[in-house]
């Protein structure tokens, strides 16, 4: 398990290590090297998803790893409170940033709208931490859509297992 710690709450999360392990092994990477910690949830749309993992609360990109392959065709769906890898047009473009599904959104699953967005874990305690923040309001900031006018930070990402 991990518990990424969020100044709304904190949110528990499981790997999918079986289906997802490049994914898995690069989010571990990340929260081994410490790299969430006092990044920010950047992007919030209701009835959609939550984003974050990348950028600093001056919305900075943070310096990533290299990207990975996408691992979308490994048969797990974007489901509510499934996590997922977030990535620009390029397929294989994922670095550090993920979303968090609040609804079933199968047009991001491979075969949809392109190849898909790697699901790679689910929460398994806090969904109604991931609920608060998708109900914060939100506008644009330094040329960002859909950003939270509160600062929604994570505070630091453990491995609890």
């Amino acid at each position: 398990m991990i518990t990424i710690v969020t100044n709304h709450g904190d949110i528990v999360i499981e790997l999918f290590e079986e289906t997802a392990p490049v994914s898995c092994a690069n989010f571990r990477r990340y929260v081994e090297d410490g790299f969430f910690t006092d990044t920010i949830f950047h992007r919030v749309i209701p009835n959609f998803m939550i984003q974050g993992g990348g950028m600093t609360a001056d919305l900075q990109r943070k310096p990533t790893h290299e990207a990975i392959k996408n691992e979308a065709d490994n048969g797990e769906k974007n489901l509510r409170g499934t996590l997922a890898m977030a990535r620009t047009a390029a397929v294989d473009s994922a670095t550090s940033q993920f979303f968090i599904n609040l609804r079933h959104n199968e047009f991001l699953d491979h075969g949809g709208r392109d190849f898909g967005y790697a699901v790679f874990a689910k929460v398994t305690d806090g969904m109604d931490v991931v609920d608060a923040i998708a109900a914060q309001d939100t506008g644009t900031r330094a040329g960002h859509q859909d950003v939270p006018l509160e600062t929604i930070t994570i505070n630091e990402v453990r491995i609890d297992d």
